[in-house]
């Protein structure tokens, strides 16, 4: 495994991370908290790198695990216009620029709504957004700080601590991590600019066509009670879930919800 550097990491990126602040720790707790302390500090966007979290989190409050050398965890600070309501789609848009930089490495993946990225079924990649006010300027603006850990080893240890079955890219593990994160950042600064000024919509006919279960029937649950169930139809340009139910067409926002395959807890499915 290569040390991260972010001198490397800056000159192999793309114009249009240029303006992005690289900072890269051996070991934090957790890259999110990190960045967020800083938040009204921060003079523009900024990418922390740490070779391994002792604090990663996920999605509500959730830990996200992981083992020295064994991921690449990072945290990306953006400021956006806002206001607050414009951003319900960020995290799907940052998981189509994820999915998009991973294949054109050579690692087909498909994106499970509202932001894991999946291979072969399993769990590659997580995404967690969090957002503040940006209260020094009171323009409305809004900093986003934005985690992603993405698995490239999985050693059986480390699998048993998660308690089932997640993905790994050992291709992307034998890249240059450096290279790597330059990839990733270059295609990310440019969908958050983008996204910036038009929101999710132009994005939705992407993430459609990255769909893990389109087409599929799931269920929607809460804290294990189901919500909704139907048939997968994709996300809208807010970045909604599209379910068909036999009530009609139905649309579930983000938030703590948890979406499954029908097929994998079929005793769940009943009166609740």
């Amino acid at each position: 495994m290569n040390t991260l550097d972010a001198d490397v990491i800056r000159a192999s990126c793309a114009t249009s991370a240029s303006h992005v602040a690289i900072e890269t720790v051996a070991e934090t707790g957790s890259t999110n908290a990190d960045l967020l302390a800083r938040i009204d500090t921060l003079a523009g966007p900024v990418l922390r790198i740490a070779g391994n979290q002792t604090a990663g989190r996920g999605r509500a409050g959730r830990s996200w695990l992981s083992a020295p050398g064994a991921a690449l965890m990072f945290s990306l600070a953006w400021r956006f216009k806002g206001p607050l309501h414009s951003m319900s789609g960020l995290p799907m848009a940052v998981g189509v620029a994820l999915a998009e930089t991973i294949a054109s490495l050579g690692v087909p993946v498909r994106i499970k709504w509202p932001n894991d990225l999946l291979r072969d079924g399993k769990k590659l990649a997580g995404i967690l957004v969090e957002t503040q006010a940006a209260r020094k300027d009171g323009d409305g603006a809004i900093w986003a700080v934005i985690g992603v850990g993405i698995n490239l080893l999985m050693p059986d240890e480390l699998e048993a601590q998660i308690g089932r079955e997640v993905a790994a890219a050992p291709w992307l593990a034998k890249m240059n991590r450096n290279q790597l994160m330059a990839a990733l950042l270059s295609r990310l600064a440019a969908v958050l600019a983008e996204f910036d000024d038009t929101g999710f919509a132009p994005f939705a006919e992407r993430w459609n066509l990255l769909h893990a279960w389109q087409g599929q029937e799931v269920v929607i649950l809460d804290n294990g009670k189901v919500l909704q169930q139907g048939r997968a139809a994709g996300v809208d340009a807010i970045g909604r879930l599209m379910l068909d139910t036999e009530q009609g067409r139905a649309e579930v926002l983000s938030g703590d919800v948890s979406l499954r395959l029908s097929s994998t807890i079929a005793s769940s499915i009943g009166p609740t």
